[in-house]
């Protein structure tokens, strides 16, 4: 079973991916900012972060550079689910390691496309 860590400040946002990704036979952990996110990963390394980027503490952008500096931290695939859809925001996490994009509201058909896309079903 895969291992993905949700990181989202909104409860609400974690719930439903949590519900789409245990029906895809995930395991899950959640985390409500990078801070967290990044201790999770240091106890647990997953192998697919969904990952907001407007959160309090740390920002996903500062975690997902924190996350490929960290020992493991190259292997997780790493999705940004944001609402943040100009060019900039895009190319940034592109830049910083992110391996795909999904734009906010998302559905299961959405995460369904994107993880196997990217290898993850």
């Amino acid at each position: 079973m895969k291992f993905c860590l949700i990181v989202d400040d909104s409860r609400v946002v974690r719930k439903v991916a949590r519900r789409i990704l245990e029906d895809l036979d995930f395991e899950i952990e959640e985390a409500a900012d990078g801070k967290l996110a990044l201790e999770a990963c240091i106890r647990r390394m997953p192998d697919v972060v969904l990952l907001d980027w407007n959160m309090p503490v740390m920002n996903g952008l500062e975690f997902l550079i924190e996350l490929r500096q960290a020992k493991g931290g190259d292997a997780p695939i790493v999705v940004f689910c944001t609402t943040e859809n100009d060019i900039a925001h895009i190319q940034a996490a592109i830049g910083a390691g992110a391996n795909e994009y999904i734009m906010k509201p998302f559905d299961s058909d959405i995460i369904h496309a994107k993880f196997a896309q990217v290898g993850l079903l």
